[in-house]
């Protein structure tokens, strides 16, 4: 029976969460509020008189999360299709109003948007999840005819670089990156040309090196990764720094709270440092559950994605997790010195209010996917594989 047969209207009925796929995630949740907490304190009292300053809005945003993911759980993820091109207007005019007056400037990046007393709002994190909403539905539509260049891979050329290039003026490079990642393997799975991928992937490496090489913040993280040594207390400090707290973990740790890095030695500590803030004060098994949550995580959106019935849902789960498993990537990447540092937040786990809440939103699609992709009218059956035609 077809996909989109067994997705009709009134014919699916949900089923339960995926209950291990919750709880990884608020297990992950829970270890990235306590650490934004122990590599915080001294920075909130430094800046702010006050050692919760940032765990407490970690936390706010952390129940906003939460809220947005049971909701889209609870929703019938095919909605999500007519709404795309709403979700993907809304989002681009996010990353617009950044680049006016109303956008706020930080550590000489401009990346988030604040409306009187509200708490800042970072358009570019919640570009991610509508991106892949959008995509999965035009690659759907699309069918078999993005085999043809000039109607799948020059559109979504376009699409995609228009948007990285709005990221691009923040500067964010590393969003950057997750976005052209996420949906070029989306496109791969949903059965593009092997030649236009390779085509595509080579022109991104190209224009990525053009962008390293003609930025000078770029540039310097690039060198200090090649060689931190030669420049210790310039380019090469933080990498040092990172270096030097997962070294002095060893194997069990210092103890939870006991980090020495932390006080003011890592820039960002609690932001895109955490991992390396971990390394330091639960040593390498720290570092490895974590690792090892995350391996977890992707297990079950895999399972999600291969029990999918119809192409959207399934191009969705794909999206989903192609976008925590890249970033957590690059984050840990970058800690480790196996990459060089990109500023990408550890899923979950890194303080950014924005990025938490929208990796939870995706979270809650994926749960979705997960509940509304099964026809329990047909669950005595041999399940058969999504059909590309619904």
């Amino acid at each position: 029976m077809a996909a989109a047969e067994t997705v009709g209207a009134g014919r699916l009925r949900p089923a339960s969460a995926d209950y291990l796929l919750l709880g990884v995630v608020g297990t992950l949740v829970v270890v990235g509020i306590l650490a934004v907490f122990s590599a915080s304190f001294a920075e909130g009292w430094r800046l702010y008189g006050d050692v919760n300053y940032f765990v407490i809005r970690q936390a706010m945003w952390a129940v906003i999360g939460v809220v947005l993911m049971v909701t889209l759980m609870r929703i019938d993820y095919h909605v999500l299709r007519p709404a795309s091109p709403i979700l993907m207007l809304i989002a681009v005019g996010g990353l617009i109003v950044v680049l006016t007056p109303l956008g706020v400037t930080s550590n000489g990046a401009t990346r988030w948007v604040q409306a009187g007393p509200l708490p800042p709002i970072q358009p570019s994190e919640f570009v991610k999840l509508a991106v892949i909403i959008y995509i999965a539905a035009w690659l759907t539509a699309r069918g078999k005819e993005i085999t043809n260049f000039n109607v799948g891979m020059l559109p979504f050329i376009l699409l995609v670089g228009a948007v990285g290039g709005l990221v691009m003026m923040q500067p964010d490079m590393g969003t950057a990156i997750v976005i052209v990642l996420t949906t070029i393997t989306m496109f791969f799975v949903a059965g593009g040309e092997l030649r236009h991928i390779a085509g595509l992937v080579g022109a991104s490496f190209i224009i990525g090196v053009f962008l390293i090489i003609s930025g000078d913040y770029r540039a310097e993280r690039f060198t200090a990764f090649l060689g931190a040594e030669d420049d210790p207390l310039g380019s090469g400090f933080q990498i040092l720094q990172l270096s030097i707290a997962l070294g002095s973990g060893g194997l069990t740790g210092l103890g939870w709270g006991v980090s020495r890095q932390k006080f003011f030695y890592i820039p960002g500590a609690h932001t895109d440092g955490v991992f390396a803030i971990i390394g330091e004060e639960l040593g390498l098994l720290g570092t490895l559950a974590v690792i090892g949550l995350f391996c977890f995580l992707v297990f079950r959106c895999f399972r999600v994605i291969i029990n999918a019935r119809d192409q959207f849902g399934m191009l969705l789960a794909t999206g989903v997790t192609v976008w925590i498993a890249y970033q957590a990537l690059l984050n840990i990447g970058g800690i480790t010195r196996t990459l060089p540092l990109t500023g990408i937040p550890l899923p979950f786990v890194s303080y950014g209010g924005s990025a938490l809440a929208a990796t939870m939103a995706g979270v809650g699609v994926l749960l979705s996917v997960s509940r509304y992709g099964i026809d329990k009218h047909f669950t005595d059956r041999k399940r058969k594989p999504y059909d590309v035609r619904a």
